[in-house]
């Protein structure tokens, strides 16, 4: 590149040297256009071939090369720039951009992949472990990110030895300063490894406020949204000293009510439950091979109560309060029929009547 502006100052018709600089300032940065305009329009026609292919691993490399190559042209350029003004040292910046380059495309490539992978898990309508996925992906970033540290200290001269080397020493000093950070730190990591929760998952506490859909597994926290749609950020180190229901992994989920009928019912009242307990064995939505009770209760102060103990086969919230929601329409259903009634609370006032006295008859 120096050998051809060389060539071409000297058909330039400028002796001052300020304007020869200039004008080769002027044309390397007119290059590194024209090359980053032509690599655009190459990699753009690559990329619309390559998504008409079913392989994941070709667009993920495609979309995370297109940027990066353009810094890393643009680099080039100012690395020939600045060792025309003879202003720094213009392989270092240039080798240092390449590290930082190479591993920005890197973890743009992790990031692509991931996401392609579970967007065809959903399109096939296979499964796949979020958590797991977003581990593995954090931990090959982390892995990128310090692997370019080390090589880009390295390119500007430090010793990575002795790095190394204060790094074991301080570790210790840096350990009792981020204990909080240590802590959250390896609460993410016993989550990735006991896996309580995985994203999309319902949780909720019993211990604390804490109810909601998990939308994200950090490693120094955990993002979840709760159902009136409010994001909420918990430390991971708070998992490993509360307990944690995961109503998400329920195998079913249960009904449980209890109905009163009039005690002027009570004649009627083995019937009903007999028909109920048929009705619920017969229903399409109601797992027989679970528990299952139906049996009158107690006396109450103002009905004969009975209780209904099922359990439906769907773990769906929303589902299953359509189905409550039909048994319990049934169960009404039945006891009408039998003439019975659902009872409410009531007073009932008896007034002793007294004989008239005997002036009063006439006597």
């Amino acid at each position: 590149m120096k050998e051809i502006l060389e060539k071409i100052q000297a058909y330039l018709p400028f002796s001052d040297q300020t304007d020869t600089w200039i004008i080769q300032v002027f044309l390397i940065v007119f290059v590194a256009l024209l090359i980053d305009l032509i690599q655009k329009k190459v990699l753009r026609r690559i990329k619309k071939q390559l998504e008409k292919t079913e392989n994941l691993w070709d667009d993920a490399l495609i979309h995370a090369i297109i940027r990066p190559i353009s810094v890393l042209i643009w680099t080039l350029g100012l690395s020939l720039a600045l060792e025309l003004t003879t202003i720094g040292n213009a392989m270092k910046i240039f080798e240092l951009g390449t590290i930082i380059v190479v591993g920005w495309a890197l973890i743009r490539l992790i990031n692509y992949v991931e996401a392609n992978i579970i967007e065809q898990h959903k399109i096939r309508g296979k499964n796949i472990d979020r958590t797991t996925a977003d581990a593995i992906s954090q931990l090959l970033k982390v892995s990128v990110t310090i692997t370019s540290t080390l090589v880009a200290l390295q390119a500007l001269g430090f010793n990575i030895s002795a790095i190394l080397a204060f790094g074991g020493i301080g570790g210790i000093a840096v350990g009792f300063a981020a204990k909080d950070l240590l802590a959250n730190f390896f609460g993410g990591l016993m989550i990735y490894l006991d896996r309580p929760f995985s994203v999309g998952d319902w949780i909720r506490s019993p211990d604390r406020n804490i109810e909601g859909t998990v939308e994200k597994i950090g490693w120094r926290l955990t993002s979840i949204r709760t159902f009136d749609k409010r994001p909420l950020y918990i430390p991971n180190s708070t998992f490993a000293n509360i307990a944690v229901e995961n109503p998400s992994r329920m195998s079913h989920r249960r009904i449980y009510e209890t109905i009163g009928v009039r005690y002027d019912d009570i004649n009627v009242l083995a019937t009903i439950i007999e028909d109920v307990k048929a009705m619920l064995q017969q229903h399409d939505e109601i797992d027989t091979t679970q528990t299952m009770i139906v049996n009158f209760n107690q006396f109450a102060p103002s009905s004969l109560d009975f209780f209904i103990y099922t359990f439906t086969k769907t773990t769906n919230w929303v589902h299953y309060h359509e189905v409550k929601q039909d048994v319990l329409l049934k169960v009404a259903d039945i006891i009408e029929q039998h003439g019975a009634e659902i009872a409410f609370p009531t007073s009932t006032i008896h007034l002793e009547q007294q004989l008239p006295d005997a002036e009063q008859q006439g006597v």
